[in-house]
This record gives C-alpha cells, sequence and structure tokens, in this order.
C-alpha cells in the first residue's frame, strides 16, 4: 500500500471531522474579533455571528425571506437551463462544421472577455425589466463561459474512437450518436457543475434592476441601501450555503449518470465495500428526498387549481414568474423516476410467449 493510498483512505474516514473543525475554527476566530462592547473588527465592518443568525429571523418575519429566496432560485435555474439548452447544440454545431467554425469561432472567444454589468443595459432595452430578462442575462453569462468549453470538448473526443466506429461502417449522424454525445455529455457535465457558481454571481446584478423581488434585490433594498451589513452576509451565507448544495447534487448527478469516469479510482484508491455502503445510503437517501418532492409538488399543483390547502397559491406566491421552471423539472424528475418502470413493462411484454394458432 503506497503512502498515497493511505492517505485517500484517511482522508475519506476523516473528512467530515476535518471539516467541522474547520468551520469551527473559522467561527471561533470571527467570535473573537466581533465579541465584546469594543470589538477588535466594528460590526458595521464585521458583525458578530449572533447578530446574523438574529438577521435571518428578521429576513424571514419581516422581509419574506422564503419566497424571495424561491424567485431568486427559479431565476437561476432557468438561466441555467437555457444556457445549457443552447450551448450544447451550438457547441456540436461548432465544433463539427468547419464552415460555421470559421465564421464565428473569433466572436465567441472574444464574447469572454465582455463586462456583463455593463451589458445589462442592452438587455434591458431588448427584454424589458421583468423575470424573462433575468434570465436570458444570466443564461448569457453562462453561455459565453459553457460554449467555449462545449467546442473544446468535441475537438477532445479521441481519435482512436471514431475510427473504430467509422470501420464497422457507421454513418455521420450514428458517429454523433454514439462516440461525439456520450463523450462530450459526461466531460461537459463536469464543467457545467464548475459554472454552477456563475449564475449565482450575477444574479445581485440581475435583481437589483427594478427591484421587484429575489435575494439580489433584498440585498440592494434593506442590506445596502439601510446600511445593516447584518443582512447582507446573512443573506451572501444562504447564497454560499445553497451553491454547495447544487454542488453537491450535481456530483451525485454526475455519480450516477457517468459511472465510468469514477470506475477506475474507486478501484485503484477506495475500499469497495465501504464505499457500496455510502452509495447504497445515498441512493436510498436521494430516492426517498425526490418521491417527498414530487408529492409535495403534486400537492402544491393541485392546489393552484382547487384551492385545497387556502386562499393563497403557493407555487405562484413563492416563484412568481418563474414557476415554469419548476414544472420542466418536475417533469423531468417524474420521468426519471417512472422510466425504470416502463423498461421493465416493456421487457415483460417481449417476454410473454405467442401463440400460434
Amino acid at each position: 500500500m503506497s503512502f498515497y493510498r493511505i492517505n485517500k483512505n484517511l482522508e475519506g474516514r476523516q473528512r467530515w471531522l476535518l471539516e467541522l473543525g474547520g468551520f469551527a475554527l473559522i467561527l471561533g476566530v470571527w467570535w473573537m474579533l466581533t465579541a465584546g462592547s469594543s470589538p477588535v473588527v466594528e460590526k458595521g465592518i464585521l458583525p458578530a455571528p449572533r447578530a446574523i443568525f438574529k438577521a435571518f429571523g428578521e429576513l424571514i418575519n419581516q422581509n419574506d425571506l422564503i419566497p424571495n429566496f424561491c424567485y431568486s432560485l427559479g431565476l437561476n435555474l432557468g438561466g441555467y437551463m437555457e444556457a445549457i439548452l443552447l450551448s450544447i447544440p451550438l457547441g456540436f454545431l461548432m465544433g463539427l462544421v468547419p464552415q460555421v467554425r470559421a465564421a464565428f469561432i473569433r466572436p465567441v472567444d472574444a464574447a469572454r472577455f465582455l463586462v456583463l454589468p455593463a451589458a445589462v443595459g442592452l438587455f434591458i432595452a431588448w427584454f424589458g425589466i421583468g423575470s424573462w430578462m433575468k434570465v436570458h442575462f444570466l443564461a448569457f453569462g453562462i453561455i459565453i463561459y459553457l460554449l467555449p468549453v462545449a467546442i473544446q470538448r468535441v475537438d477532445d473526443v479521441h481519435d482512436v474512437y471514431l475510427k473504430t466506429v467509422y470501420t464497422l461502417g457507421a454513418s455521420r449522424w450514428q458517429m454523433i450518436q454514439t462516440v461525439y454525445f456520450p463523450s462530450v455529455i459526461s466531460k461537459l457535465f463536469t464543467d457545467i457543475r464548475i459554472l454552477t457558481a456563475i449564475s449565482w454571481t450575477y444574479i445581485v446584478i440581475a435583481e437589483a434592476i427594478g427591484g421587484e423581488a429575489g435575494i439580489g434585490a433584498l440585498t440592494w433594498r434593506v442590506g445596502l441601501r439601510r446600511g445593516r451589513i447584518d443582512k447582507v452576509f446573512c443573506l451572501l451565507i444562504i447564497i454560499m450555503i445553497v451553491g454547495i448544495i447544487q454542488d453537491k447534487l450535481f456530483g451525485y448527478l454526475d455519480r450516477k449518470l457517468f459511472p465510468h469516469k469514477y470506475q477506475a479510482v474507486r478501484e485503484e484508491w477506495e475500499d469497495p465495500q465501504e464505499t457500496s455502503v455510502s452509495d447504497t445510503i445515498m441512493d436510498y437517501m436521494m430516492s426517498t428526498f425526490s418521491w417527498v418532492l414530487i408529492g409535495a409538488y403534486l400537492v402544491l399543483l393541485l392546489d393552484e387549481y382547487f384551492s385545497i390547502i387556502g386562499n393563497v397559491k403557493l407555487l405562484s406566491y413563492l416563484f412568481k414568474d418563474t414557476i415554469w421552471v419548476f414544472h420542466l423539472i418536475f417533469i423531468g424528475l417524474v420521468a426519471i423516476k417512472i422510466r425504470p418502470w416502463i423498461g421493465r413493462f416493456s421487457d415483460s411484454r417481449q417476454s410473454i410467449p405467442t401463440t400460434v394458432s
């Protein structure tokens, strides 16, 4: 057993303790810098942890934190969905068609250096100041980084696989379907996970326009304008926590959708029995959580039309103009959950013997 492998095993078993210790150390230093009547750092610069917890309660009770958060989440996911749906086909088009690539590769590369806050005025002129403008603005902020990466992933497809399917007589479309698409998507999923933070980075800028709702608008309206630095810190911490959760969910989906990317690492460095137990627990938790989400969504969807909960339609109240994003997400989630049942039903139908008259 090599020294590197020993380190990897120790990291896997004690990682949660190290993370907890690091968090406790940061919190302790923060408390020491802000404690007492004459703190080292003034509360107008760095509020105390206790003040931030108190601000969290105020945001919920006085500033409608939950619906504002849900609205921001809808904008974030909507921009991300639009960026992915545009970047992937455009990436394949520019990566596989030399004429299209030669015509547009320079503008695509130049767009990466565009200062997005300066382009806000253009999006206002094109789309107004409503939710759709904010979704398009966030999508554009992701596309200018994701599209060049998608083109590069097309270029990274190994030539040996292309020669193999060509030798087997595959057509151009079959080559795209069986080689390019699986290879590009599996690698691009990791890039999409890394770029998750970009949408949250620009959401404060997008929501400051109009100031209707959202965490970004809340940061300007009740935080910076009123000098409530504690509320600003609280909102930023919420964004960071949500970003970490999104990253973990992307990592879980990456392992489930593309297990071949982790197979070699698992066989070489990890204990197969330990990994199997952790994967089983994680799969059970995610499966249970997904069914709970589907059930809650169906109840809220019925409430939208039949008012079975109360006078307030919760979905519309929480997500406002971004409700369509969650409709699409839950349609996809339901499709993923029932897909194995459809496959088993189809297999059972094919296995039924036919009688010859």
